[in-house]
């Protein structure tokens, strides 16, 4: 409870004298990350009447179809078997309801599919399959996350003797996976 108060309290003095200087209007949308696309997308939304978790989706699915960094959407880092997961999560600030995926397969709006489990189930997460599943039957489209990147990725990444791995005090994964080298 105590780093809970200190971190509230760090987040007041950093950005408390920036909101009392700021002579915008709020609604105000912060993005940690310098991707302007996504900031200026959630930013529209909200103007034109979107609710924040509105605007949160938007600026998320934004950056999902751009790739933002590469750390985000499809095209990613792949998996120990060569394919790209999304995992996103977003959280209703007034209820402070959640809805998440985890190892989201072959749909390419992860943050749109978390959302749906927000607001269409009693689940805080589904993940692999069953998200993937959950995804189609709300009109998701089924496609491939890979790109010639992440492909790239894969095959120097078993081309270096699958190093970095990280897996911890277990056999290794191609000992699991005997079919797939």
């Amino acid at each position: 409870m105590a780093r809970k108060s200190r971190l509230l309290l760090f987040v007041q003095l950093l950005l408390g004298p920036a909101l009392v200087r700021c002579s915008c209007p709020l609604p105000l949308v912060l993005n940690t990350w310098p991707f302007k696309n996504a900031t200026e997308a959630a930013w529209r939304t909200l103007a034109s009447g979107g609710s924040a978790l509105d605007a949160v989706e938007t600026g998320c699915a934004q950056c999902e179809s751009e790739q933002c960094d590469g750390t985000v959407g499809f095209g990613g880092s792949p998996d120990e078997l060569g394919e790209t997961t999304l995992d996103a999560m977003i959280m209703d600030g007034t209820t402070m309801n959640v809805g998440a995926v985890g190892d989201l397969r072959r749909i390419k709006n992860a943050i749109g599919v978390a959302r749906r489990v927000l607001e269409h189930t009693t689940h805080t997460l589904l993940a692999g399959e069953s998200a993937t599943k959950f995804a189609e039957s709300m009109g998701f489209v089924n496609e491939d996350l890979s790109t010639e990147a992440s492909r790239a990725l894969h095959s120097d990444w078993r081309a270096g003797n699958c190093q970095p791995n990280y897996w911890r005090v277990c056999v290794h994964p191609f000992t699991l996976f005997p079919n797939e080298r």
